[in-house]
C-alpha cells in the first residue's frame, strides 16, 4: 500500500532538530521569544516568577482585595515581561538598562495607585498631573509589553481604539462621538476598574494564572507523557489507530493546557512518524495534528483563556461554561473520529502496527492518579467550590498525588531521605520549575488581557458597542441569519490579526450586542463568538497551529492549513445551531444548571442527534468517501444535507435527512456491486 503522496508508509520519518526548532518558533510567536538567562540574573528571574505564582496561590485561598490583586498582578506581569522579553531579537538573552527602567517604572506606577487609596480612584474624572503622567506611562508600558510578547498587531489595534476615543468628534456619522481629552482617558484606563484593570485582568489574575499553574504542575509531574502513552496503547493495532491516537491524546493533553500550538507541537513530535507509517501524507497529517491542537482551546476542563472571560462577562459560574462546552466538544471530537475512520478507508490504510509503550492496564495501574488530577477541578466545582478554589485544591491534589511514584514526584524522594542539602533539592526541584512555568507561561495572555482592557475601556466610554451593533443590524436588514453571518465574518476577520483571547474580548463588546438585540440569549451569543474566535488558530496569517504542524511534518504550511480546515469545518457550523433557533440552545444545555433542570431532555437529545448526523454528512461530503468513494452527486447531496441539518427548522431537517437517506441507499447499492465483483 502506498501513501497518498507516493512515499512508502513503511519508511518511518525521523523528525530533524531543525524541524523541531522551526515548530518551537511558532510557539514563540504565540508566547513570545523569551530571554534565557543564567547566573544570578537567571536565579533572580526564577525567584520573581516563583513568588508571583505563590502570591496568586495565596490569593486564591486568602482574602486579597480585588483592586490590590489586579494591580499587583499587572505589576508582576509587566516586570517579568520587560526582563524576559527583549526590545528586539538582537538584544535577546541580554537585559539592557532600558528594560530595568521599564520594569521598575511599572512597579512604581502600581505602588502609586495602591498607596493613593480611595482618593486616587475618586478623582478619576479630574486627575492630577502626576496621575496623568503615571497613567500615560502605564498605557505605553502595556502597549510595549504586548508588542514584546505577542507582536505588533495587537498594540496597533489597541492604538486605533485609543485614537478613536481621542478624535471621535472628527469622524463621520454614525461613528462620531464627542471625543475625550487625555486626562479623561487616563482616568478611565488607569484610575478605575473599567480600563486596564477591568474584567480581562480580573480573570487573568484570579483564574487564568491559576489554571496555568495547574497545567504546569501536570506537565512537570509527567501527566502529559502519560496521556500520550495511554492514547497510543488504547488506540494501537488498528488501521485507524494512528488517527484515533491523535484525537484521544489531543483531548487528554490539550484539555488541561488550553494551548493549541503547544498541544500540536508536543503531540506532533511523537505522533508524526506513526501517522506517516500508516499512510498519512505530510499535509493531511499536519492538518489532523493541528485540528487536534485546536481541540485544546474548546475542551473542558480548561478550554482557552477566553472561556474564563465568558463566565465573567455573563456573571455565571465557570461550571456553567464547562457545561455549555460539553456537547459541542463531544461533537467536535466526533467529527475528528469520523474523519480518521474515513481516512483509513479512503487511503487504503492496512493493519500497519506500531509498538505500544505498554498495555493500557499497566499504564493505568501505575499512573491512574493523573486522571484524578484531571477531573478533580470539575469534582470540586460540583461540590460547590468556586472556580478559583477548585483549581487551587486541584493543584494541591496534583502536588500530593505526584508523590505516589518517584518518577512523577515534584520533590525528590532523596529530600525526605535526608540525602543532599535542602537548598539544592528545592532549587533543582520540579516544584520550582512548575511554579516558574506557571507565571512565565501566561505572560503573553496577561499582557493581552491588559491591552484588551484598554479596548473595553474605550468601547464603554464611547458607546462603540451599541453603535456597531446598530450598523450590523441595519446592513442585515434586521435578519437574524444575516446578522449572525456578518457577526461570524467580523469575529473571523478580527481573529485573522489577533489571538483568540483578544479576538473574543473585542467582539464580545462590539459584536455580541447585535445578536442580543435580535433576541439571542447572552450565553448563546458569547459562545458563538468564542467558537469563531478560535478559528484564528487555523486562519492565515496567524494559523500558528497548522504552521507548527507543517514544520514538524515537512509539509506546505498553507496546504496543511487547508487540510486542518477540512477536519474542523463540520464542527464550526454548530454555532449557527444555537443562535438561529431556540431549540439549538439544547447543544449548550440551555446555558445553566438552573435552566437545565426544567429543560426538555428529548429536545436536547433530538438537536444533538441531528447535529451529529449533520456533522457526519459534512465529513463524508468533504472527504468524498462514505462506505466507498462517493460520486459527485452523492458528495453534493451529503454537503447540502449537512448544511441543512445544522440549520434549525423542520423543512431543513426533512431535506437533510432525506438527502442523507438517498446517499446511504446509493452507497449501499454501489458497495454491494463492488463486493460482488470482488
Amino acid at each position: 500500500m502506498s501513501a497518498p503522496n507516493g512515499s512508502s508508509p513503511q519508511t518511518e520519518p525521523v523528525i530533524s532538530e531543525e524541524a523541531l526548532r522551526k515548530a518551537e518558533q511558532y510557539i514563540e510567536e504565540e508566547e513570545g521569544a523569551a530571554n534565557r538567562m543564567t547566573g544570578w540574573i537567571g536565579g533572580f528571574l526564577v525567584l520573581v516568577a516563583v513568588v508571583m505564582s505563590l502570591f496568586h496561590l495565596y490569593s486564591a485561598y486568602a482574602i486579597v482585595p480585588t483592586q490590590t490583586l489586579r494591580l499587583v498582578h499587572v505589576a508582576f506581569v509587566l516586570f517579568l515581561s520587560f526582563l524576559l522579553f527583549p526590545l528586539a531579537r538582537r538584544f535577546r538573552h541580554n537585559i539592557m538598562w532600558w528594560d530595568w527602567i521599564a520594569a521598575f517604572l511599572a512597579i512604581a506606577i502600581v505602588v502609586y495607585a495602591i498607596m493613593g487609596g480611595d482618593d486616587f480612584t475618586d478623582r478619576n474624572t479630574t486627575p492630577e498631573p502626576l496621575d496623568i503622567f503615571f497613567g500615560v506611562a502605564l498605557i505605553l508600558l502595556v502597549l510595549e509589553a504586548m508588542r514584546r510578547t505577542t507582536g505588533w498587531i495587537m498594540p496597533v489595534v489597541t492604538v486605533c481604539f485609543l485614537l478613536y476615543a481621542l478624535f471621535g468628534a472628527y469622524l463621520p456619522q454614525p461613528w462620531t462621538h464627542k471625543g475625550y481629552e487625555v486626562g479623561r482617558l487616563v482616568g478611565q484606563m488607569y484610575m478605575t476598574l473599567e480600563g486596564i484593570f477591568g474584567v480581562a485582568v480580573d480573570v487573568s489574575s484570579s483564574l487564568i494564572i491559576l489554571f496555568t499553574i495547574f497545567g504546569a504542575f501536570l506537565q512537570f509531574s509527567n501527566a502529559g507523557k502519560f496521556y500520550i502513552d495511554f492514547s497510543f496503547s488504547a488506540m494501537g493495532g488498528k488501521p485507524t489507530g494512528a488517527g484515533r491516537t491523535v484525537v484521544l491524546a489531543s483531548f487528554l493533553l490539550g484539555g488541561p493546557s488550553g494551548s493549541g500550538v503547544a498541544t500540536t507541537v508536543t503531540l506532533g513530535s511523537v505522533a508524526w512518524p506513526m501517522l506517516a507509517k500508516v499512510g498519512y501524507e505530510r499535509n493531511a497529517a499536519g492538518g489532523l495534528l493541528a485540528a487536534g491542537g485546536l481541540g485544546a482551546i474548546i475542551s473542558p476542563p480548561v478550554l482557552g483563556a477566553a472561556a474564563f472571560l465568558i463566565a465573567e462577562f455573563l456573571k455565571i459560574s465557570y461550571l456553567d461554561v464547562l457545561m455549555m462546552a460539553a456537547i459541542p466538544t463531544i461533537l467536535f471530537y466526533l467529527a475528528l473520529f469520523l474523519m480518521v475512520e474515513i481516512d483509513a478507508r479512503k487511503y487504503g490504510m492496512g493493519d500497519t502496527a506500531f509498538e505500544k509503550v505498554d498495555t493500557v492496564w499497566n499504564l493505568t495501574r501505575r499512573y491512574w492518579f493523573h486522571f484524578l488530577s484531571l477531573i478533580s477541578i470539575v469534582v470540586f466545582m460540583m461540590l460547590g467550590y468556586s472556580p478559583v478554589l477548585s483549581v487551587f485544591w486541584a493543584t494541591i491534589v496534583t502536588f500530593l498525588v505526584s508523590f505516589l511514584r518517584s518518577d512523577t514526584a515534584l520533590l525528590s524522594y532523596d529530600l525526605f531521605r535526608g540525602k543532599g542539602s535542602l537548598k539544592e533539592h528545592i532549587l533543582n526541584s520540579k516544584l520550582v520549575k512548575a511554579l516558574e512555568a506557571g507565571s512565565v507561561g501566561m505572560l503573553n495572555v496577561a499582557t493581552t488581557c491588559a491591552g484588551a482592557g484598554l479596548i473595553v475601556g474605550v468601547v464603554t466610554l464611547t458607546g462603540l458597542g451599541l453603535k456597531f451593533s446598530s450598523i450590523v443590524i441595519d446592513y442585515a436588514g434586521g435578519s437574524l441569519f444575516l446578522t449572525t453571518l456578518y457577526t461570524a465574518l467580523v469575529v473571523w476577520i478580527v481573529g485573522l490579526a489577533v489571538p483568540v483571547t483578544a479576538s473574543y474580548i473585542i467582539c464580545a463588546v462590539i459584536a455580541a450586542p447585535a445578536l442580543t438585540k435580535l433576541g439571542v440569549p447572552d450565553f448563546a451569543a458569547h459562545m458563538f463568538i468564542f467558537y469563531y474566535a478560535v478559528l484564528s488558530e487555523v486562519s492565515p496569517p496567524t494559523a500558528l497551529s497548522p504552521f507548527a504542524a507543517s514544520a514538524i511534518t515537512g509539509g506546505d504550511p498553507y496546504k496543511t492549513t487547508m487540510q486542518c480546515w477540512k477536519y474542523t469545518v463540520p464542527a464550526f457550523l454548530l454555532p449557527f445551531m444555537f443562535v438561529l433557533d431556540p431549540s439549538g440552545q439544547g447543544l449548550l444545555l440551555m446555558g445553566s444548571t438552573k435552566a437545565l433542570a426544567s429543560a426538555n431532555w428529548w429536545s436536547i437529545a433530538e438537536v444533538t442527534i441531528t447535529a451529529a448526523i449533520g456533522i457526519a454528512a459534512i465529513a463524508a461530503g468533504f472527504q468524498g468517501w462514505m462506505f466507498v468513494r462517493t460520486t459527485l452527486p452523492e458528495r453534493i447531496m451529503l454537503i447540502i444535507a449537512g448544511f441543512a441539518l445544522v440549520y434549525p427548522g423542520m423543512i431543513a431537517d426533512v431535506l437533510g435527512f432525506g438527502l442523507v437517506l438517498v446517499a446511504l441507499v446509493s452507497q449501499y447499492v454501489r458497495g454491494r456491486r463492488v463486493a460482488l465483483r470482488a
